[in-house]
């Protein structure tokens, strides 16, 4: 039976496990304990899915539950996908955040599934990596 929960205190280890059961783990700095560790202190909700207290998935996301959630981390184990458990992670999100937009960027072997679930994809997001290529005027 899988349960359902919210999580303030997720194990790092446990994340960095799931992290790489999934396919999320290469683009996840998981040979960075401390970095994962920091990534689950300032992520301020944080919904997990457990199978007999397996780790088994994870929604992690930075909101101010009014106005706009950001999902930094859907990571469901590879043996638990096509089972509907990353679908019901981020309707336990939303449900936490009601008046908030959802956001994400989706992982490059996940933009055919989030359209398959009713999320709309938006073309005007832009990111930057360092303060350094930002262009001077």
């Amino acid at each position: 039976m899988i349960t359902y929960q919210i999580e303030k205190n997720l194990a790092a280890e446990e994340f960095i496990s799931v992290l790489n059961r999934s396919t999320l783990g290469e683009r996840r700095p998981v040979s960075e304990p401390e970095r994962i560790l920091q990534m689950l202190e300032h992520g301020n909700l944080i919904i997990t899915a457990r199978d007999h207290n397996r780790l088994i998935g994870v929604a992690r996301s930075l909101t101010d539950f009014t106005y706009c959630t950001y999902l930094s981390d859907l990571a469901v184990d590879l043996a638990y996908q096509h089972q509907g458990i990353g679908k019901k992670l981020i309707r336990l999100t939303k449900l936490e955040t009601p008046k908030a937009k959802l956001i994400l960027l989706a992982a490059p072997k996940a933009i055919d599934y989030y359209p398959k679930i009713g999320m709309k994809q938006w073309e005007h997001c832009y990111f930057i990596d360092n303060e350094e290529e930002i262009i001077s005027s």
